[in-house]
């Protein structure tokens, strides 16, 4: 039987657009479980949230570039048959050249961009089919569409989360599953990336106009949740820059399916 309750498990909780996300989701009547690197922030927002909208909050104090963190998030979006939505928020955004990166660095944005969001994501998909109910937010970039000569590993990251969020809505959508997948494509937020010279670029040296808060970015990813949309950009007006773009991607691909070379090539 399934539980009565529902549950939302967010990732990269204890600031910005995560935090955002718990507070939107405890207003919507959601129990949460809170997961961030940050003790002492995460027991102070379960406490706040808890006061304010008068839900369950639990903290789950993980660094989700290491295995065995990631193995105590995926163990209770395997288990906790409560557990409604998942919203993959944690992520990491260091931007300079390649040549002038270490390899460490590089491997870190993998494996939280990459490697978490996909055990975790894979963790609670089954169960969610199983109950043909339950809804995965991936959050990626507007940099899944588009590189910087310093963003080409953060670029790759969240091309992936792009690309593996939308084979899974074909596959929903061929199970003709009522499981939703929603990719949210942020642009420049106001987060902690900036402020706390994580990504290597100020706050300050962004256009002062193309910056969202976290609070409208969260509000307009959850309107076009409610929309029923799967590709999500929160700063973009024309919805049909997303229509034509992804047609002409689907005409590329079909392009390709011919077993001839392109005359050019012969």
């Amino acid at each position: 039987m399934s539980s009565s309750k529902k549950t939302a498990v967010v990732t990269g909780a204890s600031s910005g657009i995560g935090a955002v996300y718990a507070d939107r989701l405890a207003a919507r009547g959601y129990d949460l479980v809170l997961v961030a690197r940050r003790a002492d922030r995460l027991a102070a927002l379960a406490e706040k949230l808890s006061k304010k909208h008068g839900v369950s909050v639990q903290s789950l104090v993980a660094d989700l570039e290491k295995e065995a963190d990631v193995a105590k998030v995926e163990k209770v979006l395997a288990s906790d048959d409560s557990v409604r939505l998942l919203v993959n928020n944690a992520g990491v955004a260091r931007f300079s050249t390649l040549a002038d990166t270490p390899v460490e660095v590089s491997l870190s944005q993998i494996a939280l961009n990459i490697i978490s969001l996909t055990r975790l994501t894979q963790a609670v998909l089954p169960a969610f089919k199983a109950r043909n109910q339950g809804t995965i937010i991936n959050v990626a970039s507007v940099l899944s569409v588009h590189s910087w000569e310093v963003s080409s590993v953060y670029s790759g990251t969240k091309s992936f989360v792009l690309a593996f969020s939308r084979g899974i809505q074909d596959e929903l959508a061929k199970a003709k599953s009522n499981v939703r997948l929603q990719v949210v494509l942020p642009a420049s937020t106001a987060t902690e990336i900036w402020t706390e010279g994580v990504s290597g670029i100020p706050l300050s040296a962004l256009g002062q106009d193309t910056i969202m808060s976290a609070e409208d970015c969260v509000d307009a990813a959850l309107a076009g949740l409610d929309k029923g949309e799967a590709i999500t950009f929160p700063s973009v007006e024309d919805a049909s820059l997303w229509s034509t773009y992804d047609t002409a991607r689907g005409a590329l691909f079909a392009a390709t399916q011919t077993g001839t070379p392109a005359s050019r090539y012969r």
